[in-house]
């Protein structure tokens, strides 16, 4: 199952993502559920950090992806992440025994 999380602040604004595991519907490469995951969050990961220019920690392993922005959302990394919240939704709506998204409030924006 691939599970998406979505980190918000308090007031709604998102603050990271973590991306993890495989949907295992067909042989690696031919994987259309964990193509579209891979592509949405590895859009807006380097929308963040190439076109943005923001500042973030992340993470990344096989079949993993986290980003975490080290300063206050602002509204174009809103549009970057609700983008990419959209697209996974509907990839849920598609399959929802194969990709999995919840949200996670973190009060003040702190995920430590």
């Amino acid at each position: 199952m691939i599970r998406a999380e979505i980190y918000k602040q308090d007031d709604g604004k998102i603050i990271g993502f973590s991306i993890d595991g495989h949907a295992n519907t067909a042989s690696r490469g031919f994987d259309i559920y964990c193509a579209a995951a891979s592509m949405m969050s590895q859009s807006t990961f380097l929308c963040i950090e190439n076109h943005l220019k923001r500042d973030f920690d992340w993470d990344a392993a096989h079949g993993r992806l986290m980003l975490k922005l080290k300063d206050a959302p602002d509204d174009l990394t809103e549009v970057a992440f609700q983008t990419m919240l959209i697209g996974m939704r509907e990839l849920e709506k598609i399959a929802p025994r194969i990709v999995k998204v919840t949200e996670k409030i973190f009060p003040g924006g702190e995920t430590k």
